[in-house]
């Protein structure tokens, strides 16, 4: 696949205001219900985000595509 730019809307997990973890979500809506599952173990150190972002993708050993590194938020 080699490396790959591309907007995706992702679910961003900030520990102490720094980023942590992302993940690519199919929709909006299905960002924020998940964002708002996460939030009911509620960590006051912890947040998270939905956004469109520009991405560097990379493809996974089981197929799947995953976010390398965020380019820039949209």
């Amino acid at each position: 696949m080699g490396t790959v730019i591309s907007s995706v809307i992702a679910l961003c997990m900030f520990i102490a205001g720094e980023l942590q973890e992302h993940r690519i979500q199919e929709s909006m809506s299905d960002c924020l219900k998940r964002k708002r599952l996460a939030e009911r173990d509620i960590n006051v150190n912890i947040q998270y985000m939905c956004g469109t972002v520009d991405a560097e993708l990379e493809k996974n050993i089981d197929g799947s595509i995953s976010i390398k590194r965020i380019i820039k938020p949209k």
